[in-house]
Order: C-alpha cells, then sequence, then structure tokens
C-alpha cells in the first residue's frame, strides 16, 4: 500500500508540527535553583540566576563559619579564665600554709650568744710622708756616708755603665767647692759634703752632696748661689785632672729635702764642653738623676719603717 510521494500528511503544519497540540495550555517549566521560566523561554539555563543562588548560599555559609569561630574563642578564653584563677587561689592557699608553718619571733634561733663586734671611732692615722723624714735632720737619723749616698764600684743607668773613681768626705764644706760658694754654704748653715766621681768613654764626672740641718737651709743656699760658684772636680783612683785651668765645663745644682745637690762634668783630655754635646750632657744628667734618687731613698725607707714600728 502506497501513502503516495512524500510520505503522510498532516496539515499544513509540515514536519515539525504538534499533532497532539501538547504544549497549549501547558504549565511553565519548573527550574531547580528556584525560578521559573515561561513556557515560551529557550531551553538554555538562566546562568545569572545560578550564579546569584550560588553566591547566596556561599555566603551564609561564610556568616555560618565566623559565628562559629566566635562562639569557640569565647569558650576557650572561658576556659582559660577559669584555670588562672583556680591556680591562684592554690597558690595562695599554699603561701598561707608556708607562712603559717614558720616559727614565730620568739621560736627563731638566736645568735652565738658572743659579743657584739666593737669598731674604733678614731681613724687610722695617715701614713708617713717620706719627704718628711729627709727634711729635719731630727728625723733624718738614718746612717750617711760615702757608702751610702754611693755605692758599688759602678754605676748603670738605663743601659749606661760608669766607673766609679775617688770619694770623698768633708765636714768643712768650703773646701769642697769653688768660685765662691764656699760662703754661700757656710752662711746657711752647711754641716758636711760628700764627693764621689764617675767617668764613661773620657767624660768624667763629680757629684757632690751639701747636708744642712733642714730643707730652708738647702733652699736657700741653691737660690743665693750665683753663675761660676760650683763643686770642685775630684779627680784621683783611675780619672785624670778635668775641669781644672781653662776648659769648659758643665755645672748643675738642686736641692731636696735638707740636701743640695751638685754635678762637674767635663772632659779628662781638656776638651770643651759645648752647647748640644750630648755626650757630655748626658753624663752630667745621669749622675744628678742618681743621686735625686738616692736622696728620695732614704725618705722611702725611714717612712716605711716609722709605718710598721709599734706605737710608742
Amino acid at each position: 500500500m502506497s501513502f503516495g510521494q512524500g510520505g503522510p500528511q498532516w496539515g499544513s503544519g509540515g514536519q515539525h508540527h504538534d499533532p497532539y497540540n501538547s504544549r497549549q495550555g501547558a504549565p511553565d517549566r519548573f527550574d531547580p535553583f528556584g525560578a521559573q521560566r515561561s513556557a515560551g523561554d529557550p531551553d538554555t539555563p538562566d546562568w545569572a540566576a545560578l550564579a546569584e543562588a550560588s553566591a547566596a548560599r556561599a555566603r551564609r555559609r561564610r556568616w555560618l563559619l565566623i559565628g562559629g569561630g566566635a562562639l569557640a574563642t569565647a569558650a576557650i578564653a572561658g576556659i582559660v579564665a577559669t584555670a588562672i584563677v583556680s591556680s591562684n587561689d592554690d597558690g595562695d592557699d599554699r603561701a598561707q600554709n608556708t607562712s603559717s608553718e614558720l616559727p614565730g619571733p620568739e621560736n627563731l634561733p638566736s645568735g652565738s650568744g658572743g659579743p657584739d663586734p666593737s669598731f674604733s671611732s678614731v681613724a687610722p692615722a695617715p701614713p708617713p710622708d717620706p719627704k718628711d723624714f729627709i727634711s729635719s735632720e731630727t728625723k733624718d737619723t738614718a746612717p750617711l756616708s760615702v757608702d751610702t749616698l754611693f755605692p758599688g764600684r759602678k754605676l748603670t743607668m738605663t743601659g749606661r755603665s760608669y766607673a766609679k773613681g775617688a770619694t770623698a768626705r768633708t765636714g768643712t764644706c768650703t773646701a769642697a767647692v769653688q768660685g765662691g760658694l764656699g760662703p754661700v754654704l757656710a752662711r746657711n748653715g752647711c754641716d758636711q759634703v760628700f764627693r764621689a766621681t764617675y767617668s764613661k768613654d773620657g767624660v768624667a764626672v763629680t757629684v757632690g752632696v751639701a747636708v744642712f740641718g733642714k730643707e730652708s737651709e738647702a733652699k736657700a743656699a741653691i737660690a743665693q748661689r750665683v753663675r761660676g760658684q760650683n763643686l770642685a772636680p775630684l779627680a784621683g783612683a783611675g780619672v785624670n785632672t778635668f775641669c781644672k785651668a781653662g776648659p769648659t765645663c758643665r755645672f748643675t745644682a738642686n736641692s731636696y729635702g735638707r740636701y743640695a745637690y751638685f754635678t762637674t762634668t767635663g772632659y779628662t783630655t781638656g776638651k770643651d764642653v759645648v752647647t748640644g754635646d750630648t755626650k757630655a750632657f748626658q753624663a752630667g744628667d745621669d749622675l744628678a738623676e742618681f743621686v735625686f734618687r738616692q736622696i728620695v731613698a732614704r725618705g722611702n725607707a725611714q717612712a716605711s719603717a716609722a709605718a710598721v714600728a709599734p706605737a710608742g
């Protein structure tokens, strides 16, 4: 049986004609995300509505998480505070118990029972001043001689060695000086003069110490001395004559305590000592420094002895 060319014909609608007229009166389609589309909308989903719904759900979830975290934090803080208060209460109880266990004042152990230490209210005496012992003959009582002032057979100063020659001591002070220095020493109470000569490499130095009764006399003698009033050189014991009959020599004078000390420096060959002659100047300065140290040492020794001596 033949239906004719082109297949069955259902009317003027052609192939897309709905023979059951199923769309007429049909309700709008349901949107699973909460929105409705009319029956005449296209079949594609409403993406904007879907995105808005998803964002709403995310906001609700975030607020739920924030609220839950806040509640958890508050709960933890409460637990910690409760634990601290409980711990403090326990500490207070223990402290009270410990305090109650301590002995009272009447139960504390007493001292050794011996006498209390006592301290003197009198301040200790200051140590003696070494210079006081060499400023007055009443206190400067240590032995004094050529050997105590000029000990040994040679002298070494900062690596420079000087051989000791002749030595002398005189109770007539004018006999040990020249150029008018004698009367100056005499009127200021000079008691005695000690001398010694040292030599090195053709340079000779006589060093002398004039002794007075007190410091003021020695100072006055040095202050009254004028140019040309000097210590007389002392030759002998291997040292040739020097600073006699013409050559230029170098002279120094100073005092410390009740002692005035002098130097006379020259060449044993008769050579003049001129300005800038470091060899001669160094020798004279070494001997002056040496005798100054010897005088200071006298004061130190006597002050030390007085400091350890029992009070009389």
